[in-house]
């Protein structure tokens, strides 16, 4: 059964790929879309029985792979309640997109090569996810980085989503180097890249007070010139990892290619931003807690970062008028609220919000798309309005995915949304953690929720009510999505409503609920009590996120339908606050100024300097100009006068004369 999980995909990508042409646009979409229906369903099979059944843990293996020296890695499939969730998580919202993307890309004449290339990207993320070492997790790794180029770029001709693409491969590159790096740090430290090695002796590395670490004593890690000891080498190796995670889940100051990608089909951006490719980081650092456990200076780091881009993608998000890019923006700050509950220690919660995420994002995307084949593929919110009656299922569809996301539900009860339940928990967290930077952690999450509230309530007040802004021409022509765009919509709106209430106990319940759930997967040390402490925090911690919303949609209805005349006030009245939100605090131009001119500064001189004048110059160039040079002079000779001739002989006989005569002499 995992086998085929895991390969059905790929399965499609093969015959969508490779046959297409053949058998037809319809024919490669149902089959692409059949094998991942059935390797959701298998999924779903899996978890539970796995993770709410009573099955331990267990590896698949599928072949040897490498055996090089001291490195023996097999391919295999490793299966506990993470993957068990992860398999939910990626199967069920990419097989929805598939479904989606029938009557979205309709229209497309590609089709083949695009559900082909969805296929590849689900392969590749279920290989990351059921990965048995760091190897293989790098293999897939590095296979949704490329299927995820292929897929921003889908539209290749259009040259913003060349540039798109290229920017989310380069900048991924980035973070990738840093895994990889992190990736032989482990090897050298452990001597091996298997993840059962690894964890077995994580808790050795580290000795207790005054104890003799069994791995440890014996492995010197040099890293820049500087002897590192075992607290300081596994630190920088999970910052090096951490890395990689910051540049797949787009962490600041790795984030730019994030909203970019928004150039790739509506379907793909839901793909990438709710379960796949932006979920990558979350899963490898909860992957990886038996060794980021162990590092207090690593985790704190993650905190930090984690809040950091939480609050800032927030703020960003407030002055979007791109309905996709809005979303984007949200999906980076979510991101943050995940890797904080990483970086205090609290994985359960970081997990938790990752599968609610992935309904009620994918939802949002998904409804985006609706909204912009409803308005003639028109993104700009600013060109919308009064659509709440022309496609009312759109509508509440997207209400729901707000809801979800922003966290509607009462303190205390279970009455609430997904996002109620596990943001809210991440937030209590961060109260109620010891990390030292949680406190900053918590401070920014909360106003972060009221900005949340805020720009999510915006995007629906600006789309669906008030005036119709769009041309006459466009209103005339919005109509509801057919059936195969809507199903999958419902779908994820049941998830986005009912997935928080349903799991919250089997993800962060109490501690035998825990147990029982994860059976392992996670690793926390006995100090780290947050799993019982954020069931204790005060009331008003509890109440702080739903104010935090009451507070954001107060503000939106008041700006966008009271008074929609306010936010083009207020943004003339702070015209340079107005700029460097819009301009997404310049990060783009920033690194254009450090980093891209004086690139391309370097790469023209080392062309026209190093390979025209040096390179070329001397070489092939040069010895031909040479070549050219002596032909020339030869050519001269080559007269054609028959007097040239015998004075050029005459010449040759008098100078064989003069050596004969004269040669012994010397």
């Amino acid at each position: 059964m995992y086998q085929a999980i895991v390969f059905l995909p790929l399965i499609g990508f093969l015959v969508a790929g490779l046959f297409g042409r053949s058998i037809g646009a319809k024919a490669s979409e149902y089959v692409t879309t059949g094998l991942l229906i059935v390797s959701a369903v298998l999924s779903w099979i899996a978890f539970f029985s796995v993770a709410l059944g009573h099955g331990e843990p267990f590896t698949v293996p599928i072949l040897r792979w490498i055996q090089v020296g001291g490195v023996d890695v097999a391919w295999s499939l490793r299966i506990d309640t993470l993957t068990a969730v992860m398999l939910i998580v990626v199967n069920t919202v990419s097989a929805l997109v598939h479904v989606y993307s029938i009557g979205y890309m309709h229209h497309d004449p590609h089709r083949p090569r695009f559900f082909a290339y969805l296929s590849l990207f689900t392969f590749a993320m279920l290989m990351l996810v059921t990965s048995d070492n760091l190897i293989q997790m790098f293999f897939g790794w590095e296979g949704v980085g490329l299927a995820s180029y292929l897929l921003i770029g889908f539209w290749y001709k259009k040259p913003s989503a060349s540039a798109a693409a290229m920017k989310a491969f380069i900048v991924n590159r980035v973070g990738d180097f840093g895994f990889a790096l992190g990736i032989f740090g482990v090897f050298v430290l452990f001597g091996s890249v298997n993840f059962d090695t690894i964890f077995a002796n994580a808790a050795t590395f580290i000795p207790a007070e005054g104890a003799e670490a069994a791995v440890g004593s014996v492995v010197a890690l040099n890293f820049l010139g500087y002897a590192l000891s075992n607290q300081a080498a596994l630190t920088v190796v999970c910052l090096l990892l951490f890395m990689g995670a910051m540049g797949k889940s787009a962490q600041v100051p790795l984030h730019t290619w994030l909203p970019d990608a928004m150039e790739g089909p509506t379907p793909v951006s839901a793909l990438i931003h709710a379960a796949t490719m932006v979920t990558a980081g979350v899963f490898m650092l909860a992957r990886l807690s038996p060794i980021f456990e162990h590092s207090h200076t690593a985790l704190t780091f993650v905190t930090f970062i984690g809040a950091t881009t939480a609050i800032f993608a927030a703020t960003v998000g407030l002055v979007q008028n791109d309905i996709k890019r809005v979303i984007a923006y949200s999906t980076c700050s979510q991101l943050g609220y995940m890797f904080v509950a990483l970086g205090t220690g609290f994985y359960s919660a970081a997990i938790f919000h990752l599968f609610t995420h992935a309904f009620f994002k994918a939802l949002l995307f998904l409804g985006s798309g609706s909204v912009i084949h409803a308005v003639s593929d028109e993104q700009d919110m600013r060109k919308m309005g009064g659509l709440r009656k022309l496609i009312p299922t759109t509508y509440w569809m997207m209400v729901i995915g707000t809801i979800a996301l922003t966290g509607v539900g009462i303190p205390t009860t279970i009455l609430g949304t997904a996002g109620f339940f596990s943001k809210d928990a991440i937030i209590e967290g961060a109260f109620a953690a010891h990390n030292p930077m949680a406190g900053y952690a918590f401070v920014l999450l909360v106003l972060a929720a009221v900005f949340t509230s805020f720009y999510s309530w915006r995007l629906i007040f600006m789309t669906f009510h008030g005036t119709p802004r769009a041309s006459a021409d466009v209103m005339h022509h919005v109509h509801e999505s057919p059936p195969v765009m809507l199903v999958p919509l419902y779908i994820l709106a049941a998830g986005a409503l009912f997935a928080g209430v349903i799991f919250h106990d089997f993800f962060i319940g109490h501690i035998e609920e825990y147990n029982e759930f994860w059976k392992g997967a996670l690793f926390t040390l006995p100090e780290n009590e947050i799993l019982d402490h954020f069931h204790h925090v005060p009331l008003w911690v509890k109440l702080s996120p739903l104010v935090a919303m009451v507070i954001g949609f107060a503000l939106a209805y008041q700006f966008y339908i009271r008074s929609p005349e306010t936010p083009q006030r207020l943004a003339a009245q702070h015209q340079g606050l107005y700029k460097f939100l819009l301009n997404k605090w310049y990060f783009d131009e920033l690194y254009d100024f450090l980093f891209v001119r004086p690139a391309m500064r370097l790469g023209h001189f080392l062309w026209k300097q190093g390979d025209g004048r040096v390179i070329d110059g001397l070489g092939p160039d040069g010895i031909a100009a040479r070549v050219a040079d002596v032909t020339r002079g030869v050519v001269r000779l080559q007269t054609g006068y028959l007097y040239h001739y015998a004075f050029v002989m005459l010449i040759g006989v008098a100078a064989l004369v003069t050596w004969m005569m004269l040669g012994n002499t010397f």
